[in-house]
């Protein structure tokens, strides 16, 4: 075992600092040269250098290495939404409209300034090109059971109304859980009759249809009907999770995460049709893209969609993580609550963030594939993950989990002092230090 200060020799030598240049991830891209997957993790869901050093590696691995594009840690009908803008199509006028299906909590992580940003170069670097070389944005999540069952009957009823209409009498079965599909899953707990059956069946008959939908219809037919099978597959999945959620947190993230990775896989599948090997960028939490089998949730039982994509694409995939020590996040204290912007308080002594910290490298990518920093970084420490929602307060039990690093990632990237990502919607953002003392602040 290196001491902490062998340990600090190590990560100063072999890290590569980030300096804002034109050639900061020279050694990231020789890493993706071959890989199909990158997936780019973040440490919180509200960190604008996140973002934005995601969107600077994600638009060198489209242009210098012809990936396909990024699939998203979001709902896959508001991504295709803001996927039809950037490839030119839709009717959205504005980026900001095509953002606009952004509606359900945290709508910072998607409609805010980095995005747009991301979203408007994506549709200039497409607009010249052919059809088949212009990238693309999709969502992989599957919280949207009601916009997804919305969508399949809207491209039912364009293509085939019979059909539109045995969906309807399908999905009707969720009609008496009202609009919360929380409130399903609940009621299925208690004994109440499962929509299970009709889903399946529904994804069932849609998919025997394939053929006649992409054949006789509009050329750009085949998306059309990739986007509504994928919402038929999200609706099924969708109903056996808000189920899952009332038999236990492992159950349902494994099963969200089982989706997400499932939706990768039919990705590379519907952009390879063509005969060419399709790649994508993948921007999710760490907690997502970090191999589970190197964290304590692996030790209890979760996986997570790093693990399943290594486990089926072995080389051909490159994980990156990210961290930080101190600054500012967007986050809320409750599910549902206001976006707050929050103080992220120092790291703790004894993890992976303050060991990073004490480099005193400001900013800088670091290999973990090969070396002494591989070896070195493979011994367990604390590793922080900051979601939608922050507690400070409660820092060490609500937001920390141990890791072996270098197992977890391929690299890392650290960013010392980090700040909020801006929400399009910024008179909604409370910041934290102007709260009044009747705020609740506790859990």
């Amino acid at each position: 075992m290196t001491d902490r200060d062998g340990i600090l020799d190590i990560v100063r030598q072999a890290a590569r600092p980030l300096r804002n240049a034109n050639d900061d991830y020279d050694r990231l891209i020789e890493q993706a040269r071959g890989k199909r997957l990158v997936l780019l993790g973040e440490a919180s869901h509200g960190t604008h250098e996140f973002y934005a050093e995601r969107d600077r590696i994600t638009r060198r691995l489209i242009d210098e290495l012809g990936f396909d594009g990024l699939a998203v840690e979001a709902d896959w009908p508001d991504a295709f939404r803001v996927n039809r803008y950037v490839r030119g199509a839709g009717d959205d006028a504005t980026v900001t409209d095509a953002l606009g299906g952004f509606r359900r909590f945290p709508q910072w992580m998607w409609r805010n300034d980095d995005v747009i940003s991301l979203a408007e170069w994506l549709r200039a670097r497409n607009g010249p090109l052919p059809d088949y070389e212009r990238a693309g944005f999709y969502g992989m999540d599957l919280y949207s059971l009601h916009t997804s069952i919305q969508e399949v009957l809207d491209y039912l009823w364009r293509v085939d109304p019979d059909a539109a209409r045995r969906a309807r009498e399908r999905y009707s079965c969720f009609e008496s859980f009202g609009d919360d599909p929380q409130e399903y899953g609940y009621a299925t707990s208690f004994g109440a009759e499962s929509c299970e059956e009709a889903v399946v069946r529904q994804l069932v008959e849609l998919q025997r249809g394939a053929r006649r939908y992409v054949n006789g219809f509009r050329s750009d037919a085949a998306d059309e009907y990739f986007m509504a099978e994928q919402n038929a597959r999200l609706v099924q999945n969708a109903e056996r999770y808000y189920r899952a959620m009332y038999r236990g947190r492992v159950s349902s993230w494994n099963l969200r995460d089982t989706h997400m990775a499932e939706t990768v896989d039919a990705l590379l599948d519907h952009l390879g049709r063509d005969g060419h090997e399709s790649r994508l960028v993948i921007w999710a939490h760490n907690s997502h893209l970090g191999d589970a089998r190197a964290t304590e949730m692996g030790a209890r039982g979760e996986l997570n969609v790093g693990q399943l994509l290594r486990e089926r694409y072995d080389d051909a995939v490159l994980a990156v993580g990210f961290s930080t020590h101190t600054g500012e996040v967007t986050a809320a204290t409750d599910w549902d609550a206001p976006a707050e912007t929050k103080r992220v308080v120092p790291s703790l002594p004894n993890s992976y963030e303050r060991l990073l910290h004490d480099s005193g490298i400001e900013r800088f990518y670091l290999d973990l594939t090969t070396g002494a920093a591989r070896r070195a970084l493979r011994e367990p420490r604390l590793e922080r993950a900051i979601g939608v929602i922050y507690r400070p307060e409660t820092e060490r039990q609500s937001h920390y989990f141990h890791a072996r690093l270098s197992d977890q990632f391929d690299a890392i990237i650290h960013i010392d002092e980090t700040t909020a990502v801006r929400p399009l919607d910024e008179a909604g953002i409370v910041d934290e230090h102007e709260l009044p003392e009747t705020y609740p602040s506790t859990l």
